[in-house]
C-alpha cells in the first residue's frame, strides 16, 4: 500500500467509496467466505483428496487467491475479504481493494518508470490510478485440475517515461502437501497440526520487439496478501545481520512517517511489526536484508502463516516505488509489510488486515525473455508447542519471543 493513495480515504469522504472499509469481524469459516463470493463471481476452489485443506480462487481478480483453510468447508477462513466493495458491485477509480491473500501486482509504482502514472503526469492522488489489466480485468483460464488451475493474460501497459511494455503473463495457483512444504523449510509437521499450502508461480514475459532496459525503465512481479487483522496478530520478518556500511539499513520504516517503537521492534535476527489494523503503517526490507521467508503469529487463534518466495542471490536491482522522480530508481525493497488503519484520526481505513508481500527483482528481459517469481503461502493451526517448534526452525524465534516482542 502507498501512503499517499491511502489519504483518498479521506479525501473521497462522502464519496461512493462505501466498499473501501470494513468493520472488524468475527471468525469466519471458509464456506461462508465462498458462498459470499459465488454470490458475485465464479470461484475455484482447489482442494486435498480430504478437502482439509483448500483454496479459494477467482479468475475475475486476475487470479487471485482470496482465501485459504486447513479445517474443511468450516474451517477458518485465513484470507481478508472486502465485501462491502465486491457486493457493491462497483468499481472505483484509482484501485478495487477487493482483498485475497495473494494477488498479483506489476512494479513499479511510483517514479520516472513508474506503471501507475501517465507520462507527465503530476505524483498526486488525482494521478495515481492501477493499471485496469492488474485490477479489474480478468486472466483467462488454460488448464485446471482439483488442485491447481493454470491463468493466462496479455497486457499492454505504458511507463510514466514513455516506454510500452507487450506482457504475457502465466500464473499457476497450486495446492501443495504441507508436510513437504514444511520439509523444505527444514521444519516438520506434527500429528495433529491443521494445515494448509499452497504457491503461485508466476512468469512474466517480454513480448515486444526490443529488450527491456534500466535506460527506459523495468518492470518486477510483486505478489501481495492480504490477512485478517487481530490484536495478538504479529508479523515477523528474519534480516540478514551484518554492518550498516556493507547492507544499508536494516529496514525502511519511513513511509508513513516513522513507525512508532511499540509497533515495530528490530532484534538482532528478526523484526516484529504490529497486525492489528489500527495504525497504518509500511516497513520494507532491501534485497540485502531480506531473507526469502517471512510470517505472523496470530496468539488468539493460534494460526501461524509461513510466507517463502524466490529470492535470487546477489541480484540487487529492485525497482523503486516512491512517488517522486528518483536518484536510485532501482533501489526498492524485496519484502514489504503493510498493517492498514486510520489515514487520521477518525477517517475511514480501507479494511481490517494487514499484508505480506514479496518482489522479483527488477526483470531485464530481451526480446521473447522470461522470468518466474514463486510466492509460497503456509498457514498451520496447533498447540503453542507444536507451533514453537516451526517457529523455532523456519523464522528462527519463539513464540514467546513473538508473544512479547512488542507492548501491547
Amino acid at each position: 500500500m502507498n501512503a499517499k493513495f491511502l489519504a483518498l480515504t479521506s479525501l473521497m469522504a462522502g464519496c461512493a467509496v462505501s466498499g473501501w472499509s470494513q468493520s472488524a469481524m468475527k471468525a469466519i469459516p471458509f464456506s461462508d467466505d465462498v458462498k459470499f463470493l459465488q454470490k458475485h463471481t465464479p470461484v475455484i476452489v482447489l482442494s486435498d483428496a480430504a478437502k482439509a485443506a483448500q483454496v479459494a480462487v477467482v479468475p475475475a481478480y486476475q487470479g487471485r487467491v482470496m482465501t485459504s483453510t486447513a479445517g474443511g468447508s468450516r474451517g477458518l477462513s485465513f484470507g481478508w475479504v472486502n465485501r462491502e466493495l465486491i457486493a457493491s458491485g462497483k468499481f472505483e477509480p484509482h484501485i478495487n481493494v477487493f482483498g485475497g491473500e495473494d494477488r498479483f501486482w506489476l512494479g513499479p509504482e511510483g517514479g520516472q518508470f513508474s506503471v501507475f502514472f501517465a507520462p507527465g503526469a503530476s505524483f498526486d492522488l488525482e494521478h495515481w490510478f492501477t493499471p485496469a489489466s492488474i485490477d479489474t480485468e480478468p486472466f483467462k483460464v488454460v488448464k485446471q485440475t482439483r488442485e491447481s488451475v493454470l491463468f493466462q493474460r496479455s497486457l499492454q501497459l505504458t511507463n510514466y517515461s514513455g516506454t510500452r511494455f507487450e506482457v504475457e503473463v502465466q500464473r499457476e495457483v497450486r495446492l501443495l502437501d504441507g508436510a513437504k512444504s514444511l520439509a523444505a523449510l527444514q521444519a516438520s509437521l506434527e500429528k495433529g497440526v491443521k494445515a494448509v499450502a499452497y504457491e503461485t508461480v508466476n512468469t512474466v514475459k517480454n513480448a515486444g520487439r526490443n529488450a527491456w532496459s534500466k535506460e527506459t525503465g523495468l518492470l518486477s512481479i510483486w505478489i501481495l496478501g492480504m490477512f485478517n487483522a487481530a490484536p495478538e496478530t504479529t508479523i515477523v520478518i528474519p534480516y540478514v545481520a551484518g554492518p550498516q556500511a556493507s547492507l544499508g539499513p536494516v529496514v525502511n520504516d519511513t513511509y508513513f512517517g516513522k513507525v512508532p517503537a511499540d509497533r515495530l521492534v528490530v532484534k538482532d535476527q528478526a523484526m516484529f511489526f504490529a497486525a492489528d489494523a489500527n495504525y497504518r503503517s509500511k516497513i520494507g526490507v532491501s534485497p540485502q536484508r531480506a531473507k526469502p521467508v517471512l510470517g505472523s503469529y496470530d496468539a488468539a487463534s493460534r494460526v501461524l502463516t509461513l510466507v517463502k518466495f524466490t529470492l535470487p542471490a546477489g541480484n540487487t536491482d529492485y525497482v523503486n516505488s516512491m512517488w517522486q522522480l528518483q536518484d536510485k530508481p532501482f533501489g526498492g525493497d524485496a519484502v514489504n509489510s503493510y498493517n492498514d488503519g486510520p489515514s487520521k484520526p477518525g477517517a475511514k481505513q480501507l479494511g481490517k488486515f494487514y499484508e505480506l508481500e514479496s518482489s522479483s527483482p527488477a526483470l531485464a528481459l530481451a526480446a521473447g525473455a522470461q522470468a518466474t517469481h514463486v510466492h509460497q503461502t503456509l498457514h498451520l493451526q496447533g498447540s503453542e508447542a507444536q507451533l514453537d517448534a516451526v517457529a523455532r526452525q523456519v523464522l528462527g524465534v519463539s513464540l514467546a519471543e513473538i508473544a512479547g516482542a512488542l507492548k501491547r
